[in-house]
Formats: structure tokens, C-alpha cells, sequence
């Protein structure tokens, strides 16, 4: 049985590839948050793992996020992190566990999740997934087949990403 809604196509995805620990994925919250105003919930934005080698706490903190996202706050957790990038590079795991112990996350299971690494293989299949499809630095978006570098420059990544997700809106269903 069918519901009587008119049938919608899923909403387009933004992938954000993104390193917890960068600065210029701090500098590109501000560009999400405006996307996330604009569209709403017609525009699907995925976190995506990039973790980059030079920062060194990158990879357990995208493991916190995947935690974050399990205990329902993903993107609140991300966000507070890339905040204060500065407080991570400085302090490492016991920063990550704060944050979520401020956010009302049960910071225990952080803790223990960092110790037994229960999601090591979700970052490690993101991190693969990107140099698969040519992700080299981060921030990097990649939305209706086209990939945008960030990692250069985030000039007028914002006005390209809402023309691809405006025509790919308008685009007839199916």
C-alpha cells in the first residue's frame, strides 16, 4: 500500500570531505550553515572522513564523530570540534571526550569507542572511498558528480555548490 503523498525524489547529497582538525574546514562551517538555512532538509549533507596525515589527532576524531552521529548529534559534534580545532591539536583524545561530555553525549562510551576503535573501518572506507574519487585535501565537496576542491580555496564554493543543487532540484522526478 502506497501513501497518498505525491512521491518526491530523495534529496540531492552534499558529501563534505572533511578533517576534524583542519582549519579551513573550520572556515567552511560557516558556508554549511548557510546551506543548511537555505535548503533545509532538501538538501542532504553528509560528513564524509578525510583525516589527513599532518594532523595527528584527525583520525580519532573522526571516529568521535561517528560516535557523536550514533548517539544522535553527528554534526553538533563535528561543529563544536571544528570550532576550536586549536583546542584539538593542543590536548588530542581527552579534548574529543570533553566535547561530548559538553554536548550531553555519554562521554564514557566516547572513551571506551576511541580505546576499542569500533569505528576505525567506517573512517578507514571514507578515507578509501576519497582517493578513490580523487579527494586530495580538505575541505572538499562533491555534489551531482561534480568534485569541488576547498582544500585551495573556498572562494565561490558556496555559489557553485547551490547552482548545482538548485538545477539538481529542479530537475523533473524520475
Amino acid at each position: 500500500m502506497s501513501d497518498s503523498s505525491p512521491a518526491r525524489a530523495a534529496a540531492p547529497v552534499l558529501d563534505v570531505w572533511c578533517d576534524l582538525q583542519c582549519p579551513d574546514c573550520r572556515d567552511a562551517l560557516d558556508d554549511l550553515r548557510a546551506l543548511r538555512a537555505r535548503y533545509g532538509d532538501r538538501l542532504e549533507l553528509r560528513l564524509r572522513h578525510f583525516p589527513l596525515e599532518k594532523h595527528k589527532h584527525a583520525f580519532a576524531a573522526a571516529q568521535a564523530s561517528e560516535e557523536a552521529a550514533e548517539q544522535g548529534q553527528g554534526w553538533a559534534y563535528a561543529e563544536a570540534v571544528l570550532g576550536r580545532v586549536e583546542g584539538l591539536s593542543r590536548a588530542g583524545e581527552p579534548f574529543l571526550v570533553e566535547v561530548a561530555r559538553e554536548l550531553g553525549l555519554d562521554a564514557e562510551e566516547f572513551d571506551t569507542a576511541l580505546i576499542d576503535g569500533r569505528h576505525i573501518l567506517i573512517v578507514d572506507a571514507d578515507q578509501a572511498e576519497g582517493k578513490a574519487i580523487g579527494v586530495t585535501g580538505t575541505p572538499t565537496y562533491v555534489i551531482g558528480g561534480e568534485l569541488l576542491d576547498g582544500g585551495k580555496s573556498q572562494e565561490g564554493l558556496r555559489e557553485r555548490v547551490e547552482e548545482i543543487a538548485d538545477r539538481l532540484l529542479a530537475e523533473p522526478d524520475g
